[in-house]
């Protein structure tokens, strides 16, 4: 089978995926995109929005149509860590006909593939902080023991606006681990009544699989094959480059309203979905658009505002909306002095 193939393939996996969440989710679909980028490029994906928009409803319609293990934490105030990673607790040796104990390891929620952690922002960032090394590593260390996490691993996270009562601001070594950070609105008017329509009523059927493990992994392999041209991985450079206030290219809004731009991870977040956007849309390599498109979802929760930014009420959202007009979709000066010196 060719590469176009195989991205043709892809590309109508993903359709049949969408159809599949689209049975159950109204509207939406700029999310459900999204959330497959995530899927797509092997990254965690946190969703933000206010209560009943089915954020929840989202990753179980997803989970069910994905031929994986599902499991949810609903994260609260008293959560510990050990309730997410699993703990060594004593139990009766069954080889030992004396009655003696042994100690074995019980598994937490985070061994799944599929893992929802609703409300994270309802923990404390001790417990938050029990996600780091799975989410980075694919693993956890519980009593000095690794424990490989089986893969595909993707971590869906849902979060209330830091504004609602009882809830814990994300740190920032949190926010880094997650590829997207997507924003669920309200619905229009039209989409309401379907949704009164269709949670009224008889309950819909279980999803059937449209998706197995090893159909998973091949999409994500096959997105890291996707190749980036030397102009488009300098226009992700120069954007990230833009968003660090203390660098001579950034725009005025950047230098007052930040105090820190993306990072390197923000960089390799606007290539792995841009990959993912394109190989969802059947395209054998990424574009300038690609990066556009993906640009807030992927650098939006890595920019930290400084006391003005939030005083004037400045968005990140409006700070890329800033970047994207100052950061011209273009060969760079490097690329175009390396192509006339061939």
């Amino acid at each position: 089978m060719t590469f176009e193939e195989s991205i043709g393939n892809a590309k109508n996996a993903v359709a049949t995926l969408k159809q599949a969440v689209g049975r159950v989710i109204v509207g939406q679909s700029n999310v459900v995109e999204e959330v497959i980028w995530g899927l797509v490029a092997g990254g965690h994906v946190l969703l933000e929005g206010a209560p009943g928009l089915g954020k929840t409803l989202l990753v179980r319609v997803l989970a069910e149509t994905l031929d994986l293990r599902f499991s949810r934490i609903q994260f609260t105030p008293d959560l510990m860590p050990s309730d997410v990673t699993g703990t060594n607790v004593l139990i009766l040796d069954p080889k030992d006909r004396t009655g003696g104990s042994m100690f074995a390891f019980q598994r937490g929620p985070i061994f799944g593939q599929i893992v929802l952690a609703d409300e994270i922002n309802r923990a404390t960032p001790k417990t938050q902080s029990a996600l780091l090394e799975a989410m980075a590593e694919h693993a956890v260390t519980v009593a000095g023991t690794r424990h490989v996490l089986e893969q595909p691993f993707f971590v869906l996270a849902t979060e209330n606006p830091i504004e609602m009562e009882g809830t814990y601001t994300l740190p920032e070594a949190q926010l880094d681990r997650f590829l997207l950070k997507i924003m669920v609105p309200s619905p229009s008017e039209d989409e309401l009544v379907e949704v009164l329509s269709r949670t009224t009523g008889r309950a819909i059927d279980t999803q059937a699989k449209v998706l197995t493990r090893d159909g998973v992994l091949s999409l994500r392999a096959l997105c890291r094959d996707i190749p980036v041209a030397e102009p488009i991985s300098r226009y992700a450079a120069r954007l990230v480059r833009a968003s660090d206030p203390t660098d001579p290219s950034a725009p005025p809004i950047v230098k007052r309203a930040l105090r820190y731009g993306a990072g390197v991870r923000g960089a390799q977040s606007l290539i792995l979905a841009a990959k993912a956007a394109a190989l969802t849309e059947g395209r054998v390599n990424v574009s300038f658009q690609d990066i556009a498109r993906v640009a807030k979802p992927a650098l939006r929760h890595r920019m930290i505002r400084g006391f003005e930014g939030e005083a004037d009420g400045i968005t990140t959202d409006a700070i890329v909306d800033a970047l994207l007009t100052h950061v011209e979709a273009r060969p760079s000066n490097v690329a175009r002095e390396r192509e006339a010196a061939k």
